[in-house]
């Protein structure tokens, strides 16, 4: 397809990566990103814990496990190139009994399948000499894992796209999309965008025409979707998670990342310990029902948003099925002592007194009318408008190579890798 005007709605990482790899297969096209927010990165993106993931416990061949792997190198190619940070500082996944053992085997397998880099299954000594302060039966050694500034990554990303011509629009929302809506100077099925500008005193909406639309808009993806006629699910359910961050003199006994096994009775990974690419380290996070899509706060909430969650019967037979999970997220969630417990599985020597409170993050997960969580990658849609409904973890990681794919299907070429 010809693109001669496109739209990338959403200024995360993936969104600017998508106006990158467009202008990369479109040096001639017109390439406008919009933002509503002030800066780029403000939301998931700026917000989570800086893991590159190596692509440990996708299913092999599919999807999530191609666009990791892929993702990780371009990723690591990209921050070398524009001095963001980026650094291999390896994780260990631990095993505490017999039982995680036998589920840590399958992983070591999965990531084998995947061809994740000197992955291998080490016993309780050499987790002690890896990571002195934490402890279990076994774990799985992956060497590769990094961890990066990734908001630097979409800074940087916002660098090469006004560079190339591209232009990133902050503080600028979108209201609505209309496909066939062509004006007279545009060509027959053009993409009609109304946005308006946000601040002080919010702006009159303006109304401009493009041959390509694609939506990266993380906790409004859903909405943007349905408004332009895709269909109502998956709906976008918010769940915070909040990190706590260890003292300086117990943070420097981490020498990497240190996860839990996960468990399959539980929708989610569950505390772990985590180094970041600036020395800090963190503990987190939980996962707990958001009071709004972007309310990070620890006090209000979205009226609108907590109706879009408490109406959809999905929801609540997601809940009926996850009662155990609840009770251990809640508990994470009310309790800064609870949270620290959890982290102590892995790492014994945590005392209250070296963690204070860290950021929120809120994940935008996206969920089908049964109830059911998605766990892939959900992109729908038409020639023209193209919507990302759901990019789940390893999203950040794999976002350049998710553009390449995003942008392949959306101009009708041979995709990358």
């Amino acid at each position: 397809m010809s693109v001669g005007r496109a739209a990338v709605i959403g200024g995360g990482i993936i969104g600017l990566a998508v106006a990158r790899e467009l202008l990369e297969r479109r040096p001639n096209s017109e390439v406008v990103v919009f933002e509503k927010e002030d800066r780029v990165a403000t939301h998931q993106t700026g917000r989570n814990s800086g893991v590159v993931h190596a692509g440990l416990y996708y299913t092999p061949g599919g999807l999530k496990a191609r666009l990791c792997r892929r993702g990780v190198g371009l990723l690591r190619e990209f921050a070398h190139a524009h001095g963001v940070a980026y650094q291999e500082c390896g994780k260990v996944v631990v095993a505490k009994n017999e039982v995680e053992l036998a589920r840590l085997k399958n992983i070591h397998e999965r990531a084998v399948a995947n061809g994740v880099p000197g992955i291998r299954l080490i016993g309780p000594d050499e987790l002690s000499e890896l990571e002195p302060a934490a402890a279990g039966v076994a774990a799985l050694h992956s060497p590769t894992t990094a961890i990066a500034d990734f908001a630097g990554v979409a800074e940087a990303l916002a660098g090469v796209i006004s560079s190339h011509g591209g232009e990133v629009r902050l503080s600028t929302e979108v209201t609505g999309i209309v496909e066939g809506a062509a004006s007279s100077s545009s060509t027959r099925g053009a993409v009609r965008v109304t946005a308006r500008q946000r601040g002080a005193a919010d702006g009159p909406a303006t109304t401009e025409h493009f041959d390509q639309v694609i939506t990266c808009a993380g906790t409004q993806s859903d909405r943007l979707a349905r408004g332009s006629g895709d269909d109502a699910f998956p709906k976008i359910v918010p769940f915070y998670g909040d990190y706590f961050m260890l003292a300086k003199q117990k943070a420097a006994q981490v020498n990497g990342l240190i996860y839990p096994v996960p468990d399959p009775k539980y929708p989610f990974l569950g505390v772990h310990i985590t180094r970041r690419y600036d020395g800090e380290v963190m503990l987190g996070p939980n996962a707990f029902l958001a009071l709004g899509r972007e309310r990070y706060g620890r006090f209000g909430l979205k009226t609108r948003d907590v109706w879009d969650v408490v109406r959809s019967p999905g929801f609540w037979k997601f809940a009926s099925h996850n009662i155990p999970a609840a009770v251990r997220e809640t508990r994470t969630a009310m309790s800064k002592r609870v949270f620290v417990e959890e982290a102590k599985q892995y790492m014994p020597g945590i005392t209250l007194d070296e963690v204070t409170r860290g950021h929120r993050g809120i994940r935008a997960q996206a969920m089908n009318a049964d109830g059911s969580l998605v766990d892939d990658f959900v992109i729908t849609g038409s020639a023209r408008v193209v919507h990302v409904r759901n990019a789940p973890s390893p999203a950040a990681t794999s976002a350049l190579a998710i553009a390449e794919h995003i942008v392949a299907e959306a101009l009708g070429e041979e995709r990358s890798g």
